[in-house]
Parts: structure tokens; C-alpha cells; sequence
């Protein structure tokens, strides 16, 4: 009877590491920088490639930052969310053009709309790997100090505006 228990108990664990693994949201993916200063970077601006970007020049600002591309399907699915997101004004909305080529990012967000503030050109995709980039797209939100509160891996939705995004901005800006 005791060399059944073992396997069965073995069995009952696993199915139960298996249930709670399925239960979870693949878009929701913890990561360490959450809570951590946003890597530093300089980068040219892909509008104006004599200018460049930092996210210490947002320092005292509530930010939001979006990993994006021209060859993303995705990006394509939430551009009018972001555009609507930007319109909106709750925060500054920068880009970060992720292993693209320059002209091929310029065409798609001249047919599209650039929501953006600014788009900074990360054609190595170097600036991804310091923000744990798994692919794109993907949206940080950046509070007043520089600290990076919420990470999005995906496009996002206009319900996860409506039920998280913007009231943790509202939140970030009060404090």
C-alpha cells in the first residue's frame, strides 16, 4: 500500500503545479525590473537622428514607454489604442523602434499616425535586452522618479487602459 502513495502524491503535485501554471496570464510576466530605475540609454530619435533621447530628461514625469516595429503584426493591432492612449494626454507617450530599419519604421508610422512623443531607434535591439524585451510589443509605465512600475508584454487593449494602466498612472501623479 505505501509504494502506491509516493507516485500518487508525486502525481497530485504535479497536477497541481500544472493547474495553477495554466491559470495564470502569459502577458502578465513578472519581471525584475519592476520597481527597479529604468536602464539608462541615449539614443537617436528616429524623426531626427542629430537628436537624441534619454528617460533621465523625464525625470519628475509619470511616462509611458512602448517597444515597438514596423514588421510587428501586433503593434499593428494596438497602434489605435496607443494613438487614442496619446490623445488622451495622461502621459507622454515615447517609442522605442526595436531591430527595424529606419525607413521601413518612418513608411509605417506615416500610414499609420506616430502617437509618439518620440520614437528612439534601437536597430540592434541592445536597449531591449537592458529592458528584458521578450518581443515586441511591450509597454512600460515609468513614474516620477524614474522607476519602472508596470510591465506589459503584448499589445495593449483598450479594457487594460480603462483597468490599469490609467488609473496607476492617475496614482503615480498623485504621489
Amino acid at each position: 500500500m505505501n509504494r502506491y502513495l509516493l507516485p500518487l502524491g508525486v502525481f497530485a503535485v504535479l497536477v497541481l503545479l500544472l493547474g495553477v501554471g495554466l491559470s495564470l496570464n502569459p502577458r502578465e510576466v513578472p519581471s525584475p525590473l519592476i520597481d527597479k530605475p529604468a536602464p539608462p540609454f541615449r539614443l537617436p530619435q528616429l524623426h531626427q537622428p542629430e537628436r537624441t533621447f534619454a528617460p533621465e530628461e523625464m525625470k519628475g514625469k509619470v511616462w509611458i514607454f512602448n517597444v515597438w516595429a514596423s514588421w510587428c503584426v501586433a503593434c499593428r493591432e494596438e497602434h489605435p489604442v496607443l494613438a487614442e492612449l496619446a490623445r488622451s494626454g495622461i502621459a507622454p507617450l515615447y517609442g522605442l523602434n526595436y531591430k527595424d530599419r529606419r525607413d521601413d519604421a518612418l513608411a509605417w508610422l506615416k500610414r499609420y499616425g506616430d502617437p509618439y512623443v518620440a520614437s528612439t531607434v534601437d536597430a540592434e535591439g541592445r536597449i531591449g535586452i537592458d529592458y528584458g524585451v521578450y518581443g515586441v510589443p511591450e509597454t512600460y509605465i515609468i513614474d516620477k522618479q524614474g522607476v519602472i512600475r508596470y510591465k506589459r508584454i503584448g499589445p495593449v487593449t483598450p479594457e487594460l487602459v480603462q483597468k490599469k494602466i490609467a488609473p496607476l498612472i492617475a496614482e503615480l501623479n498623485r504621489s
